[in-house]
């Protein structure tokens, strides 16, 4: 009996490994980490079908997060987990099996690659992009409990100016689900600066039907945890994301000081 060859994995040898990790020994409370850092596509799946410049729009990553999350790593002496690959492969902060998790459909985009998806090829990305990641977080956060080191949890994203013909009001919004203390602190911090709207859980409401990072990470270990939207416009260039990083640099040491026992931070410095 002449047995099938195995399947091909999914990740080739050129293709990158499904995280980076930029400062490895920050010793800084805060974990920061970046779900949609990249719009790259694995060589096996070709291009899901779309041409490079939709790619390259935020149907295909969060634009600008990356580098954002990069420079405030920098800044504050922390470790930062950048996942690899475009959510439109398979999206790290949903739910595994929800309908958002490989998208069909995004901003009313067809994504071709992702029609009529078996089981076996959801589960293939699962485990080599989605699942690798998510426990590289937890070990980082495993670490920490060992070596009793406090962890804050900052989840960095951005978003599209206009949405569905929407045009959001909003410089930067603070998410959450059902702890809000960081997420409060760091809006009142922002908002010191009158120059900027900032949304209270907007233009997102983070939950556990559409969230990951948050629920898994943040609130069932009961760490101090926010996630960071960022206004794409603002940070499209180099000085806009160092000016942006600067800013949440500043403010989110600040918002420390809300919880009992956290080391303090200087603004803008290394933790």
């Amino acid at each position: 009996m002449i047995r099938p060859p195995p399947p091909a994995p999914l990740l080739g040898p050129d293709d990158p490994p499904p995280f980076r990790v930029i400062c490895a020994g920050g010793r800084s409370p805060f974990l920061l980490i970046c779900d949609h850092a990249s719009c790259a596509i694995p060589a096996s799946l070709g291009a899901l079908g779309l041409d490079s410049a939709t790619l390259r729009t935020h149907v295909g990553w969060d634009i600008g997060a990356a580098e954002v999350a990069q420079a405030l790593a920098n800044l504050l002496d922390a470790v930062l987990v950048l996942q690899s690959y475009s959510r439109l492969v398979i999206d790290c902060n949903r739910p595994l099996g929800t309908p958002a998790s490989i998208a069909v459909v995004s901003d009313n985009i067809p994504i071709p690659g992702n029609a009529a998806l078996t089981s076996f090829e959801a589960t293939q990305r699962a485990q080599a992009i989605f699942k690798p990641y998510h426990e590289r977080i937890g070990l980082e956060l495993d670490t920490r409990h060992t070596q009793q080191r406090p962890a804050v949890l900052v989840s960095v994203h951005s978003f599209t100016p206009v949405f569905q013909g929407f045009v959001r009001p909003w410089h930067v919004g603070t998410l959450y689900n059902r702890d809000s203390r960081l997420a409060q602190a760091l809006m009142r911090e922002l908002r010191t600066d009158p120059s900027l709207v900032v949304g209270d859980n907007e233009p997102y409401a983070a939950s556990d039907a559409t969230d990951f990072a948050i629920p898994q990470h943040g609130e069932a270990r009961q760490l101090p945890h926010v996630g960071i939207e960022i206004r794409q416009d603002l940070i499209a260039d180099g000085p806009g994301q160092e000016l942006w990083a600067r800013q949440l640099a500043a403010a989110l040491g600040r918002s420390l000081a809300s919880f009992p026992g956290m080391p303090r931070i200087a603004p803008g410095a290394p933790g």
